[in-house]
This record gives C-alpha cells, sequence and structure tokens, in this order.
C-alpha cells in the first residue's frame, strides 16, 4: 500500500496576500507530483485553510482531489475549522461526534486518523484512541495526526504552537504494545523523532518550511513537500520528496 501525505497547504481566497507565494499553484504542483507517485491513497493532515477554516476554500480543495481520481482522506489542523470540513467534504459518517477523529481499514489495515484542530485531544477523544489501541492483537500500526505529540527541537514551534497536552497523548500512545508509526505536520520542517514504540514523522509543508535554528520565525526555504509512505503491515518505507 502506497500513502502520498501532504499537509500545511495554507490555502487563501482569491487575491489573499499569503506571504507573496502562490499557495494553490504550490498546492496543485505538490498534489500532482504526488499523484505521479501512483498512491493507493492521498492523506491530507490539517492546516488546508491559511488562517480561519471558509467553505470556499474547501470546496476549492475538494475540487482539487477529485479530480485526481485517487481516494484521499482528511483530518484538522488549528487552521481549520470541523464542522464546514465535514459538511464540504460530506464526512458526516465519519464524524458523528463533530470531530475528524476516525479509524478504517485500508488495504486490511487499521489506520488511525485524529484530531488536534483545538491545539489539543479531548478525554473522550483520548478514551476513544486508548480503546482503538486495545482492541485486537497488538500489530504496528499507523496514524496520522496534525500536531506532533512530542517537542521536537523546532524552537519556534516548540515554545509558541505545540500540542498543548502532547505528554498526556503521548502517555497513551507509548502504552500500546507495537510500535506506532505517525505521521504529522503543523510544523513545516521534515524530521523524525523516536520515543520508545513511537516513531514520529513530521512531514514539510506545500507552503514553505520553518527555520529550525531560531526560536524567533523564519522562513528556511519555500520549496514545497510532500511524503511517500510505503507499507505492508510490517515494513516502512518513507521519504520526503521537495519540488523546485
Amino acid at each position: 500500500m502506497r500513502i502520498a501525505q501532504l499537509t500545511d497547504l495554507h490555502i487563501g481566497l482569491e487575491g489573499q496576500d499569503t506571504h507573496g507565494v502562490d499557495v494553490r499553484a504550490q498546492f496543485i504542483s505538490v498534489l500532482q507530483a504526488a499523484v505521479a507517485a501512483q498512491p493507493d491513497y492521498l492523506v491530507v493532515t490539517g492546516d488546508l485553510c491559511y488562517q480561519d477554516g471558509d467553505p470556499i476554500i474547501y470546496e476549492w480543495v475538494k475540487a482539487q482531489l477529485d479530480q485526481t481520481q485517487v481516494p484521499y482522506f482528511l483530518i484538522a489542523g488549528n487552521h481549520d475549522d470541523n464542522e464546514m470540513m465535514i459538511a464540504c467534504f460530506g464526512l458526516e459518517a465519519l464524524a458523528p461526534h463533530g470531530q475528524l477523529y476516525y479509524q478504517i481499514q485500508l488495504a486490511q489495515h487499521p489506520i488511525i486518523f485524529l484530531d488536534t484542530a483545538s491545539y489539543e485531544m479531548d478525554k473522550t477523544q483520548l478514551d476513544w484512541l486508548a480503546q482503538q489501541l486495545a482492541t485486537g492483537e497488538p500489530c504496528d500500526r499507523i496514524v496520522f495526526i496534525h500536531h506532533p505529540p512530542l517537542l521536537a527541537g523546532v524552537p519556534f514551534m516548540d515554545h509558541k504552537y505545540p500540542l498543548r497536552n502532547w505528554a498526556e497523548v503521548l502517555a497513551v500512545l507509548r502504552t500500546y504494545p507495537a510500535h506506532l508509526h505517525l505521521f504529522c505536520g503543523h510544523y513545516h520542517v521534515d524530521k523524525t523523532a523516536s520515543i520508545g514504540n513511537v516513531n514520529v514523522y513530521i512531514s514539510p509543508s506545500s507552503f514553505f518550511q520553518i527555520d529550525e535554528s531560531t526560536a524567533e520565525f523564519g522562513v528556511f526555504h519555500h520549496r514545497p513537500g510532500y511524503r511517500i509512505i510505503d507499507w505492508d503491515g510490517q515494513s516502512l518505507l518513507q521519504g520526503v520528496k521537495y519540488l523546485f
């Protein structure tokens, strides 16, 4: 099974200034490159919108994704609006609780999708996560989440915009008796971190990448990226691809 992960699109409204970057053109370029890699699925891990959730933006993103004819799945980021996303993408069946966290079988493998749009995971979702991890025979699993469930050595993001209850989330993940491979975004970097059984792969944005060397905000470069994940339930091959 091959999955192409795209994250942190930050699509603005027509004519909106997005730091001088043509985010729509960059997203289309990334999407075309990802589709050319012949994935079985596309996963978009949040921050579809530049600043605030907007149905016009969601409808535009949906049109681009639909044109690929590749099955896709989404979760929300902190710049998204769950209610709008659920309505615009027709995700009511996956989100009866009003949040975009769910589990589905892809190629007979259970894949977990989590919701950190509010900068945290509430007790209801944490309990649901613990229940999913406790069900069935332990096996290595893939999880998609917007925020990394740890501090990742990116000073600006760690200090200002981390997942607020990351330690609590990580504690639940650490109880699982097999490996968990978490793919996320939010930090606008390509980075890997591991704690025990939890492997976290932070994927680059299709917008810009953040400078990891300073506690002040800075753009490291504007090359958009995405991640390709090959998974058969046991063997994991993954890597980031940059454009331009």
